[in-house]
Formats: C-alpha cells, structure tokens, sequence
C-alpha cells in the first residue's frame, strides 16, 4: 500500500497532453485504459493503492528514451472502467494479461499491490522477461490481512467511508504517524472534510480519496490473496529486482528481506532518503528519477 494519500498537489500536476492513450479489453469485457510514451522494449508501470496511473507520468517520461512505456489505471481509476463486484487478485492478473496482449510488452515494474500482481502473473503465467518490484506488502500470516479487510468492508457497506479509510490507513501504515495516532473520531473528521473539500476543488488527473476509497477492497484482496504463499515463488526463474526506500516502514523491508530469500534470481537496492512513494511524481512528494536510474539499469542489463 502506498504512503500517502492523493490529494491536492503541492505544485502544477504534471500534464498528460503529450501521451498517447489507448485502451486494453480484459477477459469479462471490462475496458483498462492505458498511457503511452517512449519507443523500445516494452514495460509496463503498474501503480498501488490510493492511486492511479497519473501518479508516475514523470516516472513513465525518464524511462521513455529506453522503452515504449505503458501506465494503466487499474480498474476503478481514470480511463479504466470499475471492478465487477469489489474485486481481486484474479480480475488484476486477467487486466495485466489483456495489457501484454495489447502492447507486447515482456517487462512488468510494480508499487505496492501492482508489485504483488506483477509477482502473481511471473509465477502463474508465460511470456514475461523482467519484472521490478517496489515493496509489495507481502506478509507470511495473512490473518491480520483478511481481518481488516472484513472490517473494511464492513464499514464501506454501511456507508461510513470515512471510518473505512482510517481503517486501511492504520492497517497499512498509510500517511504520517502522528495522524495514525490520533483518536479515530479526529481521523475520521479530517478525511471527512478532506473528501468534501475535493468534491468542490477538482484534483486535475489524480482521482479524488472519495473515489479512489471503494477501490482499496481490491488491494487488500490482492495482498491478501497473494502473502503466506512464499515458497510458491521460488518457481520465479526471470530475473527479479527488489526495490525500497531507507525511509519505508518496517514491515516492507521485512518483506523484501522474505523474497530476496526465496526468489531464485533476485537483486536488490535500497534508495537513499526515500521511501514508498518515491516513484510518484515530483509534485506528489515522489523522487522518480532515483526509480528511473535503477529501472532502467535493471531492465537493460544482459
């Protein structure tokens, strides 16, 4: 899960004017929208949570010298269309193959949850070269997992939405500590009025927290689905970067720590400074070209 939460940026949103935009069919018919920018191998920049694909324009442009780089929204988000039902592992992995078919691309770079599914389709699947992975939360219990996300949905369907996000952000260390922190009757009045003042002020390309809220159903569901199953993946045999932030929680690196033993054809770098947003764009926080360095050293390495 990613560490902050999208919502009025600090600076001028990156413009998106100068990227194709195409679109992908998945297998029951629902449409995933797609950027397109950059000439050369092609790689596909899957996002995380409370996020859409607007987050890593900047990153998608640093590598498009080197690739023909495709930046979907998963579904829920932006140009793509919404889950059928809440969604899960299986709808994600059915959207990245309907992706490869429809860009040929072999090189998969994920955040987060993208990271989990880009892990699941190197394991389940044929046809991918090079995957990256950016901390994906990958835990060995998935007990706790599934316990906030029935509390989750739990509080989405009785419609208190607000109660919902501080929920995800506790469990998966989402935002500063010291808002964590704060009595849930606080937390949930300040997403409260963050969420109204978005419905006046348009965002520009990122998706509004109201929006981007049922959609974390999903990431739970793919984290969920895809932790304490560590020696499925030691059948991985492509070759595997591992990337985090010296800045991350503890919890991430742990899990890195778990896939740099399993993995069988595994690197790892550790950036400086940054934590689990760094790939987003500089008017997020994000530090893209410190991602782009290694990404792009990775991916073309023989």
């Amino acid at each position: 899960m990613t560490t902050q939460i999208a919502t009025q940026p600090s600076r001028a949103a990156v413009p998106e004017a100068d990227m194709a935009r195409s679109a992908a069919t998945s297998a029951d018919g629902t449409t995933i929208g797609y950027r397109h920018v950059g000439r050369g191998p092609g790689l596909i920049l899957l996002h995380g949570s409370m996020s859409s694909g607007a987050n890593h324009v900047e990153l998608a442009r640093l590598l498009g010298d080197s690739f023909s780089v495709f930046v979907p929204d998963r579904r829920g988000r932006g140009l793509s269309r919404p889950y059928r039902g809440l969604g899960d592992l299986d709808q994600e992995l059915e959207d990245l193959a309907a992706l490869r078919e429809a860009t040929g691309a072999d090189l998969i770079w994920g955040l987060s949850s993208g990271a989990a599914i880009a892990l699941q389709a190197a394991r389940t699947t044929s046809g991918i070269r090079k995957i990256a992975l950016f901390e994906p939360p990958l835990v060995q219990d998935r007990t706790a997992v599934t316990a906030l996300l029935r509390r989750f949905d739990a509080e989405m369907a009785a419609g208190h939405v607000e109660k919902a996000m501080i929920t995800a952000m506790r469990g998966a260390e989402m935002g500063p500590a010291w808002f964590r922190a704060l009595p849930q009757r606080f937390t949930s009045k300040l997403v409260a009025m963050g969420m109204a003042a978005e419905a006046k002020k348009p965002t520009g390309p990122y998706p509004a927290m109201g929006t981007l809220a049922p959609t974390l159903h999903a990431d739970f569901a793919v984290i969920a689905e895809s932790s304490g199953r560590l020696d499925d993946h030691r059948s991985i045999e492509i070759p595997v970067l591992l990337m985090g932030g010296s800045k991350s929680q503890a919890y991430l690196k742990r899990s890195l720590d778990d896939l740099e033993r399993t993995l069988p054809n595994a690197s790892r770098v550790e950036l400086p400074g940054l934590d689990h947003a760094a790939s987003w764009n500089a008017d997020l926080g994000g530090h893209p070209e410190a991602v782009a360095q290694e990404l792009r050293a990775f991916m073309t390495r023989s």
